[in-house]
């Protein structure tokens, strides 16, 4: 049996809404959208790991009642508004699994905002009130999206500077995930992580390769990371000793990649002296590259400099798009005040210097899996059809002091158009791509994260 009690995990005003609708309701069929945002596109991610941790099988139980009618009786200082029966009910005749059917569309999907992501309806008429009374827990969805599709247009920026100036087939690790410290929880960090690795497959955040693994249908691993120092690894050496820091990171990783921060003191004293000159052979001599780190300063102004000095003293060459590429045995990775604005600063900068895209790369953390929220795409869950005595109504809002929250009308799907999607009335032509994934505390489809990527790539292709 599962440790949560769904009964709690929704808002307050919630337990008191089963008495609000209209009399002799049967049914509420809502949806979830982004209403528009920051992008224009949205990756639909997360929803199966929902489903999985906390709505299949059977999540209602007289003890799980108990517990959530002495908290609410308590919380609203009354018996009277907690819905026992209801509950009650689902354990009775259901045998404790939720009597709801839930349709979204494939996880991994890139869809133009303003489209229906997920539909959701009971199943029972006795149980109208539960579809609205599981939006709480279902819209945190917003987050695994959010995402997936910021890491996706960060992925089409870096592809696009690529694509003009280096080597797009190296895109996969251009971005790496720092992000777990950042977060508010761990489910954040799994969650995120693992929707950072929809588009990308470089991360520091362990927990989102067993999240994959638990919750998406996969053993295989699909990120990875590299050797690298932090600064108390380098400054215990002590400022005199920086070199002797250095030198023994080459020594203990004396083959592959091995990332080694550089700015505790000088960054640029670093790369040029300590780097370039004592350590040059060292380096040279290598089997492997070492990825210096610049972690202070503006990125786009250090990045360059940092480039521009490697580039005196390892030298470069011109790749067939006639921008300078480092010595292959020297790269660098900016993992300090990274985010959408400042990855397009420094890939810019580069290319205006005449430098490739495939000198650096780029760690994210907070601005990755942390700085968004449910309005960053403006994601939200509105009722938009009700069954009153076997008559259905269409249900929406339209308020004068908002034309961006006007909501859809009546029983949705989702249908190609051409190369993109549109959402149109259930009862108009086209086959419906939302999928249902699950259905009376059963989940009936599900997706292995092979299937996501791939979903994830046919929008977004990568050129060789």
């Amino acid at each position: 049996m599962k440790p949560h009690n769904i009964i709690l995990l929704t808002d307050s005003y919630k337990i008191s809404h089963y008495r609000q609708y209209p009399p002799k309701t049967e049914k509420v069929y809502s949806y979830f959208e982004s209403r528009g945002g920051r992008f224009k596109e949205v990756v639909f991610f997360g929803l199966q790991y929902y489903l999985k941790e906390y709505l299949a099988g059977e999540v209602i139980t007289k003890e799980k009642i108990d517990e959530a009618e002495e908290c609410c009786a308590a919380h609203f200082n009354s018996s009277f508004v907690f819905n026992r029966t209801g509950w009650e009910y689902i354990v009775d005749a259901h045998k404790g699994r939720l009597p709801i059917k839930i349709k979204a569309v494939p996880e991994g999907l890139s869809v133009p905002t303003h489209n229906v992501l997920m539909t959701v309806e009971n199943t029972d008429m006795n149980c109208y009130w539960l579809t609205n009374y599981l939006e709480t827990l279902l819209v945190q969805v917003w987050y695994g999206c959010s995402v997936a599709t910021q890491s996706r247009e960060i992925k089409r920026l870096i592809l696009d500077y690529l694509v003009e100036t280096g080597t797009p087939k190296l895109i996969d690790f251009k971005l790496h995930d720092f992000g777990f410290r950042g977060v508010s929880s761990v489910e954040s960090a799994k969650v995120g992580a693992a929707a950072h690795l929809i588009n990308f497959m470089g991360t520091d955040t362990l927990v989102g390769l067993t999240f994959i693994r638990d919750y998406y249908e996969s053993s295989q691993i699909w990120g990875f990371s590299i050797p690298a120092a932090e600064h108390s690894t380098i400054t215990s050496w002590g400022k005199e000793n920086e070199a002797l820091a250095y030198e023994n990171m080459l020594r203990q990783y004396p083959t592959g990649m091995v990332a080694v921060v550089s700015d505790s003191y000088d960054i640029y004293h670093a790369c040029e002296h300590l780097w370039g000159e004592i350590l040059r052979k060292d380096v040279l001599e290598r089997e492997g590259t070492l990825v210096i780190r610049p972690d202070s300063g503006n990125p786009k102004d250090v990045v360059l400099k940092v480039i521009e000095i490697l580039g005196q003293k390892f030298g470069y060459e011109l790749n067939r798009k006639q921008f300078k590429v480092l010595n292959p045995k020297v790269r660098v990775i900016q993992g300090d005040g990274v985010n959408y604005e400042t990855i397009n600063e420094v890939l810019h900068a580069l290319k205006q210097n005449g430098w490739s895209a495939d000198n650096v790369a780029f760690g994210m953390g907070g601005a990755l899996l942390q700085k968004l929220d449910r309005d960053t795409q403006k994601f939200a869950f509105k009722c938009s059809s009700i069954t009153i005595q076997n008559q259905e109504q269409e249900v929406f809002k339209s308020p004068i002091t908002d034309n961006g929250k006007h909501s859809k009308r009546g029983r949705l799907k989702l249908i190609k158009m051409g190369d993109s999607v549109k959402t149109v009335s259930q009862n108009e032509a086209g086959d419906d791509l939302l999928q249902t994934v699950f259905e009376n505390g059963q989940i009936r489809r599900t997706y292995s994260f092979d299937e996501i990527k791939r979903h994830a790539a046919l929008s977004l292709p990568v050129p060789i």
